[in-house]
């Protein structure tokens, strides 16, 4: 049996220096990284930290590019219930929900997969919700020219819920129409569509 590997590949020069630096923090809280159960937190946290950045280094236009087709369908295509997860800027904490994305398309159609990989290139960096629904609007827009795009996301964020207000039951909505969607009608309907159990 091969051994286990694992397919996260990081780059060591900077996994070094990331370690380095949280094995700092963890000092200066008051912690001792040289007992049993840290002595490999603060590389666990650079690769963690390097994972859940990975989106800097990844180009979501090209992603759609990649998987775009000629077809004359022009209807509403929704993707709904799209995990989101992401680190807000301000205190480094997750916030975390779903997206629900439609496009009308303009003669191309983009593969469905790489709808749910732009949400990611974009979540994977330090973000406020406000701009992650922005940034995968106008990459869709921009890349697909659909005739109309929308954007909603729903998320819970840790900063308001372990600190601060400390509210646990608050979800923050955020929403982007482009097109055909700025019609109150088109709207409507993705809106009700995103809302409705269709099973």
């Amino acid at each position: 049996m091969a051994p286990y590997r694992n397919l996260e590949e990081y780059n060591i020069e900077i996994t070094n220096e990331v370690k380095d630096h949280f094995a700092k923090i963890m000092g200066d809280i008051g912690e001792d990284v040289s007992r049993d159960g840290l002595v490999k937190t603060p590389e666990r946290a650079a690769k963690a930290m390097l994972f859940l950045t990975q989106g800097y280094k990844q180009d979501a236009t090209e992603i759609l590019k990649s998987a775009m087709f000629a077809e004359s369908y022009d209807d509403m295509v929704i993707i709904k219930d799209i995990e989101v997860y992401s680190l807000c800027e301000h205190h480094m904490l997750p916030f975390f929900g779903k997206a629900h994305i439609a496009y009308i398309p303009n003669g191309h159609i983009v593969g469905l997969s790489k709808i749910p990989r732009v949400v990611d290139v974009f979540a994977r960096r330090l973000q406020v919700q406000e701009r992650l629904t922005h940034d995968i609007l106008e990459c869709i827009n921009a890349t697909l020219k659909p005739k109309g795009v929308a954007v909603v996301i729903e998320a819970a964020h840790m900063c308001m819920m372990m600190r601060g207000v400390q509210k646990q039951n608050s979800v923050t909505t955020t929403s982007g129409f482009r097109g055909q969607f700025e019609k109150q009608e088109t709207r409507n309907e993705f809106l009700k569509l995103i809302s409705s159990d269709l099973s």
